[in-house]
């Protein structure tokens, strides 16, 4: 038949299909599947794990409801999730103004147990810390394309589909976010921004 090679070639389209007509066993492999990818942009769009953990959520009750307005072809499933995920991250930070402070929980915690070069981790957790600081400080219109391209290795047609705008538009926010970042960290790295965030309200 000729639906079959699309569906071997797809599986996650076939997954989704299934799951629009109901099948909670495809639901469950598309959530196991796409979980922790939607997590981690979420994550780095907010900064929040519990606020990840809750768009996670909300994106996957998004399928349940919506999983039949799938169009197959037009984009992929992961770049659709990942729509889905930004919609919902944009919203909770416009409902959550003001952003919070990066907490400082993970880097304390790994510090806990005994390390062969103390300061040396010390040192590229704070520089984590640094980037994602700056990240969460660029305007979401710049920060998700970071995210998307950078963080999660998305290509720009992908990371297009995701935002639902054209290539160009896509390089031309990349370029200018990646700018914007390089020098946040450089003023961060002079001294010239308090450590905690104090500037992290984005415009959406």
């Amino acid at each position: 038949m000729i639906d079959d090679p699309s569906r071997v070639a797809s599986p996650d389209d076939d997954l989704l299909h299934r799951t629009a007509n109901g099948e909670a066993e495809a639901f469950g492999q598309l959530f196991r599947r796409h979980r922790q990818a939607v997590y981690r942009f979420a994550l780095h769009m907010t900064a929040q794990p519990a606020t990840a953990e809750d768009i996670v959520q909300d994106v996957f009750l998004v399928v349940m409801r919506d999983a039949g307005r799938y169009e197959p072809g037009r984009s992929g499933v992961a770049a659709w999730l990942r729509g889905i995920a930004r919609n919902c991250a944009r919203q909770r930070l416009d409902r959550d103004r003001p952003f919070q402070p990066l907490p400082d929980e993970a880097a304390g915690n790994a510090g806990a147990a005994i390390q062969p070069d103390p300061l040396g981790d010390l040192a590229r957790a704070e520089g984590i810390a640094r980037l994602r600081a700056a990240i969460l400080g660029l305007p979401v219109h710049y920060r998700e394309v970071i995210v998307l391209c950078d963080l999660q290795e998305l290509s720009y047609q992908e990371a297009a589909d995701v935002v639902g705008c054209a290539i160009g538009t896509v390089r031309s926010r990349l370029f200018r976010g990646r700018d914007l970042l390089a020098a946040k960290l450089a003023r961060r790295q002079a001294g010239e921004v308090p450590a905690k965030l104090s500037d992290t309200r984005c415009p959406a």
